[in-house]
């Protein structure tokens, strides 16, 4: 079975080589917008799901992997930031809060679907106006949600986690490897290998 990311994270690619050693990156190019009445919890899953359906078109035969991660503090949803002035403002919610970080994974094959989500809190320590300053004149914050990579220089802010590191990442690596087994295992996809 050939598979496809539909991401351009390089983190993403990284963790998805722990379930499969051969894959297909395939970004899919959707406009980030999603419904005004959508809970912002919500939001991850409907962009994963956005971007695994663009890339499971006419690739049927093709197992499609979406994943988008949020920031979520205070009710707000931390997107990347756009500049320094928006990376600042970041890093001063986050600073010695309690967030969380929120991944919606969508899995297509066939033309049948999964879709779910994993939530991970994260408990920053208090942060000096210099510790921000220093961060935000790095390259770091530019491309992650929330503007920190905990992988990198941003876990040095990191006071606890509860959940899944990877999640926080960019993908609940462990948790999709089960879900996308017992999805190919159900009787639906059996069935539908059987009559193809």
């Amino acid at each position: 079975m050939e598979v496809i990311l539909a991401s351009a994270s390089p983190r993403r690619k990284q963790l998805l080589q722990m379930i499969y050693s051969d894959f297909k990156v395939m970004p899919a190019d959707i406009r980030e917008l999603v419904p005004r009445d959508l809970d912002v919890e919500r939001c991850p899953e409907y962009l994963a799901n956005e971007k695994a359906e663009l890339i499971s078109q006419g690739r049927d035969k093709y197992l499609v992997i979406g994943c988008d991660t949020a920031v979520i503090c205070e009710g707000k949803m931390l997107n990347k930031p756009r500049d320094t002035n928006d990376a600042r403002i970041m890093m001063n919610m986050l600073s010695g809060t309690v967030h969380r970080v929120i991944t919606g994974c969508a899995v297509y094959y066939l033309g049948k679907s999964i879709v779910f989500s994993e939530s991970t809190e994260v408990e920053f320590f208090e942060l000096t106006e210099q510790e921000i300053e220093d961060y935000i004149t790095t390259a770091e914050p530019y491309d992650k949600s929330g503007g920190y990579g905990i992988q990198a220089k941003g876990g040095l802010f990191v006071k606890r986690i509860n959940g899944d590191f990877n999640n926080v990442v960019g993908m609940p690596v462990a948790r999709l490897k089960r879900e996308i087994d017992e999805f190919l295992n159900s009787e639906e996809i059996k069935e539908l290998e059987r009559n193809r």
